[in-house]
């Protein structure tokens, strides 16, 4: 099956009465700067009677910028069944894919690094803040998991010490040594105990 593009006066397509997806305000607006800076690349999907099935947000943006045409793409292939169960998935099936939110975030700083508008991505300032603080680079310094650093002359914590820090207990100790989790415990009971090398 060849699918064609055509161009179509926006006044002749008409909104599934059905269509149970939203599009607020702001999300419009998103769509509008989108075919604004890429252009109308994604063209709506209409059946021959020009109902559509896919593209109610674009149609909108596409009035909001005053384009009296779009790109169009007729179904006519689909039984009026198909259409309804296409208008659901082509809105849920996007919803199901995921983000490599490493690669994500080195694109955003890709675009960034070229001085690109990233809020056209749809993403907003905090969630891109939040990629981003990913990637700093925590590989920095030692990474060896068994690298005992040197002891200072004058340490400020010596094995044994107890530090009471409200209902938290801090010992400075070894973690294979049952006295020193004795100590630590007070007499209760570790519901959970977490350790790191070198003990």
């Amino acid at each position: 099956m060849k699918l064609k593009v055509d161009y179509i006066p926006t006044a002749e397509l008409i909104p599934y009465a059905r269509n149970a997806r939203t599009h607020s305000d702001e999300q419009v607006g998103q769509i509008t700067a989108s075919i604004a800076e890429f252009g109308f690349v994604n063209p709506v999907l209409v059946g021959e009677d020009n109902v559509i099935i896919a593209g109610h947000g674009r149609l909108l943006a596409a009035s909001r910028l005053g384009m009296e045409t779009v790109p169009v793409i007729k179904l006519g292939h689909l039984s009026e069944t198909q259409r309804r169960a296409l208008v659901i998935a082509d809105n849920r099936l996007a919803e199901a894919a995921g983000w490599d939110e490493e690669m994500l975030a080195i694109e955003l700083q890709a675009l960034m690094d070229d001085e690109f508008d990233v809020d056209i991505t749809g993403f907003d300032a905090d969630e891109i803040d939040n990629l981003l603080a990913g990637l700093e680079d925590d590989s920095t310094g030692n990474t060896d998991d068994d690298a005992v650093p040197e002891i200072e002359d004058d340490p400020v914590s010596k094995p044994g010490d107890l530090w009471i820090l409200g209902d938290h207990r801090l010992l400075c100790g070894d973690a294979t040594r049952l006295d020193h989790v004795e100590q630590v415990l007070d007499g209760a009971l570790a519901d959970m105990c977490f350790t790191d090398p070198p003990y």
